[in-house]
């Protein structure tokens, strides 16, 4: 993954885009680490040593991870691919799908995806850590997984006809990614039925934010969708908010609804421009160690805001909408978040390998883990199947009176901009006197 500084990922997610997967909550890029020499068994060493260090767990899960060292390095290795096999086995013990080993391949594919330009067909996946099976998190919109009607929790059970039994996410990956213009086919299980959905791989380029004008019973709205927490997000979130605020909307709706996270320092970035003053969020280690974001009394805006929400809004999204939700700054609409709460470091090891460590958890400003629960909206309206697959084929639709949560949303935002208004005609009153 290209980082444009250091900072921390939150994919809470594997991202299917260039065949890239970024797994867990967050992620912290560090500086690659070398080896003195080409001994398969140093670089099972090393990785045996982050994790020892850093794990979230000081248990490992109750694993005794003393005595796995010893039965990895007992063993012997003539290959670096043996190495790469025996690693993702000793990692497999840990039962967190989110601390990984990528191989020289894995690890450079991963590398491109907060770029903005991607290839494959846009799908943000992730594996169920009771079930193992392969779980979609939501569709990146405009992409092709998009356009063949996949949707948030889905199961991929096939891959090109090949059962995804047993498959973990950089096997999948690799079975998914291919040449721009070729063909994979998903089969995916849904509500009991299995559907093929043949999907042509293509270039994928993102721009995290799409923001309008619209216009409702008490004046103008801005209405702002956000996809995917990206390099450039933060930029463009704020380009949208100042070029509305010039156009003197009322109120605010962002849409978070299938954005599932992206780079740590964009969402707190984000909220910074809604938020004048609190907590954002926190991280905490194993040794009890906590980092704290803040508001930096630089908002944007303090007029009125929803924020609308859904399963596949996860990680970074669920921080955003968390943050603002405790501070009472938003009105949340929609149906409950993904739930992933988990920060990982990503580093490189060995002869251009990457390893991926869970090493933190992160809570909202009111303390809410929501690695699990995730984020509750204030008022939960959901969306059929037919209104879910209408609003996917007629695009234009979404963000309009023609989306239900999108209206509720706006019944609510309403509310808020009169309650502002009256507050202003009662001090105006008020002072007349």
């Amino acid at each position: 993954m290209v980082i444009a500084k250091r900072g921390l990922i939150l994919g809470a997610t594997a991202l299917m885009l260039t065949g890239v997967t970024v797994i867990g909550a967050g992620i912290h890029l560090s500086s690659q680490a070398s080896l003195n020499n080409n001994d398969p068994k140093e670089l099972i060493d090393q990785v045996w040593q982050i994790i020892d260090k850093t794990y979230v767990d000081g248990t490992f899960n109750q694993v005794d991870w003393k005595a796995t060292r010893t039965e990895y390095l007992d063993q012997t290795y003539t290959t670096d691919e043996e190495a790469y096999d025996a690693i993702r086995e000793m990692l497999e013990k840990l039962g967190d799908p989110y601390t990984r080993f990528m191989d020289p391949e894995e690890f450079k594919n991963m590398q491109i995806d907060t770029s903005g330009e991607l290839t494959g067909v846009g799908i943000q996946l992730t594996q169920d850590q009771d079930t193992k099976k392969l779980v979609v998190i939501s569709p990146i919109e405009d992409t092709p997984a998009f356009e063949a009607g996949i949707q948030a929790k889905d199961i991929i059970s096939k891959i090109d006809g090949q059962s995804t039994e047993g498959m973990d996410i950089n096997q999948a990956v690799s079975l998914i990614r291919g040449p721009i213009g070729s063909q994979v086919t998903l089969t995916i299980k849904r509500e009991g039925q299995e559907i093929d959905f043949p999907i042509t791989r293509a270039k994928i380029e993102i721009h995290p934010v799409k923001y309008s004008q619209k216009e409702s019973s008490l004046g103008k709205v801005g209405y702002i969708r956000l996809n995917q927490f990206s390099a450039n997000a933060a930029g463009e979130m704020r380009e949208a908010i100042d070029e509305l605020e010039t156009q003197n909307v009322s109120g605010y709706i962002l849409d978070l609804r299938s954005n599932p996270g992206g780079l740590l320092y964009a969402s707190v970035e984000i909220a910074r421009m809604w938020l004048e003053r609190g907590d954002i969020v926190s991280t905490v280690n194993r040794s009890g160690v906590t980092d704290r974001q803040k508001a930096t009394n630089r908002s944007l805006t303090d007029k009125p805001l929803v924020i609308m929400v859904d399963g596949g809004s996860a990680s970074a999204s669920e921080i955003l909408s968390g943050a603002l939700q405790d501070n009472k700054r938003a009105t949340l609409v929609g149906t409950k978040t993904f739930g992933k709460g988990l920060v990982q470091s990503v580093r490189g090891v060995g002869k251009g390998a990457g390893l991926a460590v869970t090493i933190a958890k992160y809570f909202t400003p009111s303390g809410r883990d929501i690695n699990h629960e995730g984020i509750k909206p204030d008022v939960e309206i959901s969306l059929t199947d037919e209104q879910k697959e209408a609003l996917r084929k007629s695009r234009d639709k979404i963000g309009t009176l023609d989306d239900p949560q999108y209206a509720k949303a706006l019944e609510i935002l309403n509310q808020e901009i009169a309650k502002v208004q009256n507050n202003k005609a009662q001090s105006t009153n008020k002072k007349v006197d």
